[in-house]
């Protein structure tokens, strides 16, 4: 064992840690040279290279082939996305409206009263107080309040609704002294899968709520109810839950592509399934809401009776689906394009009995859409208007035929197409 003194023991540590420092020095002087060299400040953009794309050769700084990374210096803070999100919002979401309804019910002692009926959402598309929401939204209501962004209320009227397309337009009053903000009418003609979607509404009661997604899918014909089928649809993936009916889906310049209507959930929430009516056909019954109080579409004057497996037995028809033909109006186009109607009268029904007429044509298309139930009879003749030609396909003693029939108005009807 080799000994060390004390004055031997104090020269060796500080020699050491001369020769440590040194080398710590020298480390610390490549590296942050190295880094300092990599990172060049080149106006209002920052170029970031990694170390392994330099070369140090004779002390001398190097680059490769490899392609600089580039970030834009930010100035606002926010993305451009972001950026985009907040423009539509600032300019929108005044115009959407809160939409709670009250409906009649009765108390114990079996008296009227007024109850909670729902909520839901709209768009003030008219500086004289016209709002666009989801005729669903105010169903059976008879109170309507309309809450706008500054926490003021006030009592709404139906201008108009129609079922076909669940739209309904309300108006309110609003001060002499009260600018209106509104939401313009965009375009659904042109619209692309993929298109980013802007929703706003108000879910849960929670007032202009912005949700993003893309347009999923276009032309979806979605069954509201059992007679309503409401075809080329908007599919979204935007987060549209209860409360959100009525409210707009706007591109991404704030212009009003659709009327955000309906979800696919088991739960009640949104599942990434929503639906909205498009513009073109909200612009369309809005225009004739505000002017007649409701939508003046072409029918035939025919009363219809669904087809079924009991009734094809019975008459002995070739199928069991389509729209049979009962009763057709003296003096119609549908009488002189041809239709038929039944002519063997039946008792049918078990509680709502009433008599039919069994033996006439059966329709089963009319243009290019399937008829196979009385939704898809009203959906097939939902953009059509008095003097529009449709041309419809009937089943007659056992083969198809085609018809040109001329629609008519409905106010010659009570009930559409009923006589």
């Amino acid at each position: 064992m080799k000994l060390y003194s004390k004055r031997h023991l104090i020269i060796s540590c500080a020699i050491s840690g001369v020769a440590a420092a040194c080398v710590a020095a020298g480390v610390s002087l490549g590296i942050s040279g190295r880094r300092a060299q990599a990172t060049v400040d080149e106006g209002s953009t920052i170029v970031a290279r990694t170390d392994e794309e330099l070369i140090t050769t004779d002390d001398t700084l190097l680059e490769t082939n490899t392609p600089a990374l580039t970030v834009a210096t930010p100035t606002s803070g926010y993305t451009q996305d972001e950026a985009q999100n907040i423009a539509v919002y600032e300019k929108c979401n005044e115009a959407v409206v809160n939409i709670t309804t009250q409906v009649m019910s009765t108390n114990w002692f079996w008296e009227p009263v007024l109850t909670s009926g729902g909520s839901g959402s709209g768009s003030i598309i008219d500086k004289r107080g016209y709002v666009i929401t989801n005729v669903h939204v105010i169903d059976n209501a008879t109170k309507i309040t309309i809450s706008l962004h500054d926490g003021t209320s006030y009592d709404g009227t139906v201008v108009g609704k129609d079922v076909e397309s669940d739209i309904a337009v309300l108006k309110f009053t609003p001060p002499k002294d009260k600018e209106l903000k509104t939401i313009a009418f965009g375009d659904s003609e042109n619209l692309k899968v993929g298109q980013k979607v802007i929703a706003i509404g108000n879910p849960f009661a929670l007032e202009r709520t912005m949700t993003t997604g893309i347009i999923s899918g276009l032309g979806r014909p979605i069954q509201e109810s059992e007679n309503v089928i409401i075809r080329n649809m908007i599919q979204t993936d935007a987060a549209i839950n209860p409360g959100n009916s009525g409210g707009p889906l706007l591109d991404s310049q704030g212009r009003m592509i659709g009327v955000n209507t309906i979800i696919y959930s088991s739960s009640g929430s949104s599942s990434g399934v929503g639906f909205a009516v498009p513009v073109s056909t909200a612009r369309r019954v809005v225009n004739e809401l505000i002017q007649y109080g409701k939508v003046n579409r072409g029918v035939m004057m025919v009363s219809l009776v669904q087809n079924s497996s009991s009734l094809a037995r019975y008459a002995g028809y070739g199928i069991s689906t389509g729209m049979i033909v009962s009763r057709i109006r003296s003096g119609s186009q549908a009488e002189a394009a041809g239709l038929k109607g039944g002519t063997t009268a039946v008792r049918y029904g078990t509680f709502n009995v009433k008599t039919i007429y069994l033996g006439g044509d059966i329709i089963t298309a009319i243009g290019d859409i399937q008829v196979n139930t009385l939704a898809d009879y009203y959906a097939a003749l939902e953009d059509k208007v008095p003097g529009d030609k449709v041309d419809v396909t009937v089943y007659r003693n056992k083969k198809y035929e085609k018809l040109t029939v001329q629609l008519e108005s409905e106010e010659n009807t009570s009930g559409g197409s009923s006589i």
